[in-house]
């Protein structure tokens, strides 16, 4: 899918209804925007589950972590993005 937008003065660019709603983004969603080279792409924030459940599906790591090891990586997490101790 691609949509033209105009970015307007202040850098503002309001994303299409049909973008927020495939990618189930709702007011007062938190985005990451990401920058590869020359493009950006914004995407809906994951939680720290989602991030790590991910990051251990990685093919090389799948079936190498423990349950023990995964919570580890969970927590971790956690601590970093909302700085809890």
């Amino acid at each position: 899918m691609m949509i033209k937008r105009t970015l307007g003065q202040k850098g503002q660019v309001v994303l299409p209804k049909d973008v927020r709603d495939y990618v189930g983004i709702k007011p007062g969603s938190e985005v990451v925007f990401e920058v590869r080279g020359r493009e950006i792409v914004i995407k809906p924030q994951k939680s720290g589950r989602e991030f790590v459940e991910d990051f251990c599906n990685v093919p090389k790591l799948k079936g190498r972590l423990s349950a023990r090891d995964m919570k580890k990586l969970f927590e971790g997490e956690l601590v970093e993005r909302h700085d809890i101790r």
